[in-house]
């Protein structure tokens, strides 16, 4: 049993900020090629160039996903930079309050299409990219081509009316795990989520600065009595990603200190 995800190719989404670099950079640091994908250009630059003049295995490209050319150009970039892709790792997530009694409010729609359907279009051009990269390689019949991690939050699960959209968009995105799991196993690509609750990222740790009061309400609703670092996400990802997880699909790896567990009204997850 292997965790190594040494010379492996990995794009990763959402890598210019918080939980996405924190993967981007655990992937490398572990061996692997990296692909840092993000809107944000100037962020990525910041983040990969010191990088890349240290030589290392990794290059940025900056798009929206949104966008099926940008797909497509990403793919044929990271082939370009690699020759191969065999990690896909969905981190690209967007979360805004919902008004449930407003019949105007089109959060559930815009992070629907976000968080689930743009992981979804990557997913299968990825997926499609992934089995033509393993026919022109000749790999061995039982040879896994790749895998597919997706970042979801346990408010997947769990109630908060103001976060309507987000737990919907969530939630379908774990469906869509299982959904391609199963379509794509025969083909020897795997497809996973992890689902975490507040993850402490420099955004989160600016919030908890100015409110005291948050904090506590999250610490309190979780059994481990802390907040988890992004390092502990990245290594539920690096395990996903790896040869130790060569018999698991379809699955949801929860990493939130047992807050799900709890009957407490959701706090909020950052």
């Amino acid at each position: 049993m292997s965790f190594s995800v040494a010379g492996k190719t990995a794009i990763v989404t959402g890598a210019a900020h918080g939980v996405g670099l924190a993967i981007a950079r655990a992937l490398l640091e572990a061996g692997a090629n990296v692909v840092l994908v993000d809107r944000d250009e100037e962020a990525l630059e910041r983040e990969a160039g010191p990088l890349r003049e240290a030589e290392a295995p990794v290059r940025h490209f900056a798009g929206d996903l949104r966008e099926r050319l940008t797909v497509t150009n990403l793919l044929s970039f990271t082939v370009d930079a690699f020759d191969r892709i065999d990690i896909l790792v969905n981190a690209s997530r967007q979360m805004m309050p919902t008004d449930p009694l407003d019949p105007e409010d089109e959060t559930v729609d815009a992070l629907m299409a976000q968080n689930m359907t743009t992981a979804l279009r990557l997913s299968q051009a990825t997926a499609r990219r992934m089995i033509k990269l393993a026919h022109a390689r000749e790999d061995a019949e039982d040879a896994e081509v790749g895998c597919i991690v997706n970042l979801s939050s346990i408010a997947a699960r769990l109630t908060h009316p103001r976060l309507l959209g987000y737990s919907i968009s969530c939630a379908a995105l774990e469906q869509m795990t299982r959904s391609l799991a199963v379509a794509l196993a025969p083909k020897h690509i795997r497809v996973n989520a992890v689902a975490f609750g507040s993850v402490l990222s420099a955004s989160l740790e600016s919030a908890l600065q100015e409110d005291d009061a948050m904090r506590s309400s999250i610490v309190g609703c979780t059994p481990l009595g802390r907040i988890a670092s992004p390092g502990e996400v990245s290594d539920a990802v690096q395990y996903l990603a790896s040869g130790a997880a060569a018999f698991v699909t379809g699955q949801v790896i929860t990493v939130d200190g047992g807050r799900s567990l709890l009957d407490a009204a959701l706090v909020p997850a950052h």
